[in-house]
């Protein structure tokens, strides 16, 4: 089986329901301009609207098979997580946007769902999960600033997510958020570029170095866009790590512990996540349907020069067993 292990999908039905009013959140305002959806949360500036292709699902199960690939990882879109809501808010938006992912891909049986949880409280993170996975859903996808534009994913306050997330032996899919505090990188397109990498690099090399990987061993990571810079990163982690072995747990060993997927778009980029973390580490991801996506994921992992037992595992065995995918499926 074959499976793009990283995408995002937001069910027509969920728009429907927030353009015309038929669900209301006390902190969330919606607004249509030039026929674009945007959200704002707790009074910030409004989001980006929500892209074209997000929701069009026969195209995108036309997409796949054309390209051979049967199942397709979704979480939603990250603009519309609402990591800056109030927290007694945001387990109500998180049930509200996983009542429609789980009701829309439960029709469309090529989608194998993530659901959202409300990262701002590490109690109603792990309480959302907990029901999500009891409703039926695959894993979850988290943001890398759980308080929308800031925050970590090692603070205290959300042990109790990672506690139940190790205790279900989750999978989660960690995903750079939009933030582009850094003025430099407001220019040549680079919060895309290069902002994401940044992003994810720092919220996850404090997982390393805090243990987390190590401290629950019953959760699978899975980071996005290759694990950003991790991997040509790593002797880096390690040296620092040798200068202040008290301070810090072991970056290695929790980087082995880590799955990344293949959205680089450069097969020789692949081969060195693969060196780097071993092939059964890495899944085939294309990051549909933003216009930056891997427009040939199976052709680039084909073109890495796996061999065949290799690359299966890196076009779908490995994201069947993470994901626990049905192995019969129809695009």
């Amino acid at each position: 089986m074959i499976i793009d292990a990283h995408a995002h999908f937001v069910p027509q039905p969920l728009i429907d329901d927030l353009t015309s009013g038929r669900h209301r959140s006390p902190s969330v305002k919606v607004t249509t301009e030039g026929g674009g959806v945007r959200l704002a949360f707790a009074g910030n500036e409004a989001k980006r609207p929500i892209p074209a292709g997000m929701s069009t699902a026969d195209v995108r199960r036309q997409w796949l098979a054309s390209h051979g690939i049967e199942r397709q990882v979704v979480g939603g879109w990250l603009d519309m997580f609402g990591y800056d809501l109030p927290a007694d808010e945001a387990a109500d938006w998180s049930r509200f946007l996983n009542a429609h992912m789980l009701r829309a891909t439960k029709k469309l049986p090529f989608f194998v769902p993530l659901a959202t949880v409300p990262m701002q409280s590490g109690r109603l993170a792990a309480q959302i999960l907990e029901e999500a996975l009891d409703a039926g859903f695959h894993g979850a996808m988290v943001g890398t600033q759980p308080k929308g534009a800031s925050g970590v994913l090692d603070d205290p306050d959300l042990t109790p997510f990672w506690e139940a997330a190790s205790a279900r032996k989750a999978t989660l899919f960690v995903h750079p958020t939009f933030g582009a505090r850094d003025d430099r990188l407001k220019a040549y397109g680079l919060v895309s570029a290069v902002g994401r990498v940044t992003d994810t690099s720092t919220a996850i090399a404090r997982l390393l170095f805090s243990g987390h990987l190590l401290r629950y061993p019953g959760v699978n990571l899975v980071i996005s866009h290759g694990g950003a810079a991790l991997a040509i990163m790593l002797g880096r982690l390690r040296q620092s790590f040798a200068t202040a072995p008290a301070d810090n747990a072991d970056p290695v060993a929790g980087f082995r512990r880590l799955y990344v997927d293949s959205v680089v778009y450069d097969a020789r980029t692949v081969r060195f996540i693969a060196d780097m973390l071993g092939p059964d580490r890495v899944l085939m991801g294309t990051d549909l349907p933003f216009a930056i996506a891997e427009g040939e994921p199976v052709k680039l992992i084909e073109a890495a020069g796996f061999s065949a037992k290799k690359r299966a595992a890196i076009l779908g065995e490995t994201a069947a067993a993470l994901f626990r995918v049905p192995v019969a499926a129809t695009v």
